[in-house]
């Protein structure tokens, strides 16, 4: 049977950046899903995007549809014949719905039941037939987040369609869609290669587009940037760090990329290197230059979309003449947020909201204050230390009053860092105002200082007490105060620096500052907020690749200190499919089986009847003078060895004894005994989680 390659183009006017590698992936997964369900049978799929076109290759494409054979059940045998074998209504009422006649039901027995059967054969029709409507189809299942009418209000797409390819081989695929009758017609790039293009089949649309300036693969664009980047930077004596989301925007605004190097004053290096770096990637969308020990050059490579050589010198131009008035704004930014020492703004954070009901950033200042003093008592920091996470977050939102910080918002605690310096604070206070912001976003670090680090916890952790107060939560994929990125921030930030102060104590220091402001019982808000982090808790576990049920008993440990979870997560999750775990797992489940649901109490030894109670007694009072010392110090394998030994007293205990006495009161402390037994197991956490 014949195969060839099915191309599909969605020739558009310009699609945003941020449209098209979502688009793709739509493509791609809603043509195999199309293809499966139209019982085609294809090779390869491949998607290709530019900010002009959304195409689709089909490589290997059966020229017909597989021919459909499927059974479906009916009525059970009795229902649909008579004593005699005749039919009943229902027999010829479900060969009707099949299109089948009764002679061609057929019986089949299901779980000792008998049914009818009717099987449907369909033979296969070509893709000629097929292809149109699904075509049309896979364009109106692509979705986008800010979709245009333009044909009618019926037709949405990201941008207006201009014109559709679509050929199988060398055949037309001819269907219709907003007004437009596909073709072979297609188009090069818009002023290297103006007019419509004809192509002559399918194979050849990847050479014949990039024979008129189109590189239609992303990934070929990206590739041919990054050379162009480094080449360029090289002429001038340096090199280029690209950013790889920088790379992934530009790579959809061209079709053709053509580096082009431009050049700025030396006297703009005088302003931070952030600020000239922003406005360069941020704003412009151009790679820096830097030296080699990573200092910045004063050049930049903007790329264009398929500029001829002969009008590189306009491009370059018209590039500098716009990072110019940036970075002359940037200047007089810079000289004007420095005739106030940083914390002269202070006092004008009462001019920004933080949230309604909260007050101002002032307000929030204070809070953090008094956060950050409780965190540091906890933490255990130095007299130093806690006096600089002080003075860090005395200072830690003055910037958002600056000039600098009003034009680049992205620049918040960058430019705090700087002007603290220039106002004479110390190093490590300018740190931890530049940190407290970090992680900034998913790749991004924690902060690398300690008092960074508890000024970057008490930030997030108010931020969330103030939403969790207010009942401002998260719910499915609403999230507009970024409280997930906030708390996965919290947990990475404590993971990083062995802060030990547990999540719900860390939510009820939180909460305490707003007590008075919230209407809501702030018990029930702390174990929200716990509950909450415990969830980023999981997510970064499970990126370390810890088992799910691992995770689950982790956290079913009495302490909630983070380093603490992570560390029995990973000594449990060391100890998977070893007899030691088995050994531990048996009386752990035993014992926790029986007393679940029950709370610790007095073990009363006069109570004892049995040997073997006191000996599992004697048994647990030695291995939990071990545990306390071993968990004191932070030696889990310790507490993994020492609950080893219970294994044998508790099959001796389970073997001798019968727990539920009638005598309530011996069995009430035969049920205290397995309590005490089954909390010193949880120190390791909740071992019956973990599935064998």
């Amino acid at each position: 049977m014949r195969k060839e390659t099915f191309l599909l183009e969605i020739g558009t006017e310009e699609i945003p950046a941020r449209f098209i590698g979502p688009a793709l992936a739509q493509l791609e997964k809603n043509a195999r899903t199309a293809l499966q369900e139209a019982r085609l049978t294809w090779g390869e799929i491949s998607t290709y995007g530019t900010p002009r076109r959304l195409v689709l290759l089909v490589e290997n494409l059966l020229e017909e549809q597989a021919e459909l054979s499927e059974q479906k059940k009916g009525p059970a045998r009795k229902a649909a014949f008579d004593d005699a074998g005749n039919p009943t209504k229902a027999a010829l009422g479900f060969a009707r719905s099949q299109g089948v006649t009764v002679d061609r039901l057929s019986v089949q027995t299901v779980e000792g039941v008998e049914y009818v059967f009717a099987t449907r054969q369909q033979a296969g029709e070509d893709v000629f037939t097929v292809l149109p409507s699904l075509c049309e189809g896979l364009i109106r299942s692509l979705s986008f987040p800010k979709p245009m009418f333009w044909h009618s209000k019926e037709i949405r797409f990201a941008r207006p369609v201009r014109w559709l390819t679509a050929l199988y081989g060398s055949a037309e695929i001819p269907f219709s869609f907003a007004g437009l009758i596909s073709g072979r017609k297609t188009a090069g790039h818009r002023f290297l290669a103006p007019g419509p293009l004809e192509l002559p089949d399918a194979t050849a649309y990847l050479s014949a587009m990039e024979g008129h300036f189109v590189l239609v693969d992303p990934a070929r664009r990206s590739r041919e940037i990054v050379r162009q980047v480094e080449q360029a930077a090289t002429s001038v004596g340096g090199r280029s760090i690209v950013d790889q989301e920088l790379l992934l925007e530009v790579v959809n605004l061209v079709e053709y990329p053509k580096a082009v190097v431009g050049k700025f004053a030396p006297e703009y290096l005088k302003i931070p290197q952030e600020v000239l770096i922003t406005a360069m990637r941020a704003h412009q969308r151009y790679f820096p230059v830097f030296e080699e020990k990573g200092n910045l050059m004063p050049y930049f490579i903007a790329i264009s979309n398929g500029t001829r050589d002969e009008y590189l010198d306009n491009v370059r131009a018209g590039n500098e003449r716009v990072l110019r008035a940036r970075l002359a704004d940037a200047r007089f930014f810079f000289a004007e947020d420095r005739k106030l020492a940083l914390a002269d703004y202070v006092a004008k954070l009462d001019e920004i909201i933080f949230l309604e009901p909260l007050g101002t950033m002032r307000k929030k200042t204070e809070r953090l204050l008094r956060l950050c003093g409780s965190l540091s008592k906890e933490a255990g920091l130095s007299q130093q230390e806690s006096e600089t996470v002080e003075r860090a977050a005395f200072l830690a939102k003055a910037d958002l009053l600056t000039q600098m910080v009003c034009e680049f918002p992205e620049l918040q605690g960058t430019m705090g860092m700087h002007y603290a310096r220039f106002s004479g604070e110390r190093d490590a206070v300018a740190r931890a105002v530049a940190e407290h912001y970090a992680p900034r976003h998913a790749t991004d670090l924690p902060a690398e200082t300690l008092p960074g680090a508890i000024l970057a916890v008490a930030d997030k952790m108010d931020t969330l007490a103030a939403c969790f107060g207010l009942g401002l939560i998260p719910s499915g994929s609403q999230d507009p105060y970024a409280l997930r990125r906030c708390a996965l921030g919290v947990v990475a930030t404590m993971l990083a620096h062995g802060l030990t102060v547990p999540l719900n104590r860390l939510s009820q220091i939180a909460l305490a500052e707003l007590s008075a402001v919230i209407s809501r019982p702030v018990d029930e808000v702390a174990r929200e907020m716990e509950e909450f982090l415990l969830q980023r808790v999981r997510f970064l576990f499970a990126e370390k690749s810890l088992r799910y049920d691992v995770i689950d008993a982790a956290l079913g440990a009495e302490s909630s200190d983070l380093p603490g979870l992570l560390s029995r997560a990973e000594l449990l999750q060391s100890k998977l499919d070893t007899p030691e775990l088995a050994r531990i797992l048996t009386p752990f489940t035993r014992a926790g089986n029986l007393t679940r649901g029950r709370h610790k109490s007095t073990v009363l030894p006069q109570l004892f009847s049995s040997p073997a109670e006191e000996e599992l007694y004697r048994a647990a009072k030695q291995a939990a003078a071990i545990l306390e010392q071993a968990a004191a110090r932070g030696d889990l394998a310790a507490v993994f060895a020492a609950l080893a030994p219970l294994s044998g007293p508790i099959d001796d205990f389970f073997s001798a004894v019968m727990v539920m006495a009638e005598d309530e009161a011996v069995k009430g402390n035969r049920l205290a005994l397995l309590t005490y037994v089954r909390d010193l197991f949880l120190v390791l956490g909740d071992l019956g989680k973990i599935v064998q």
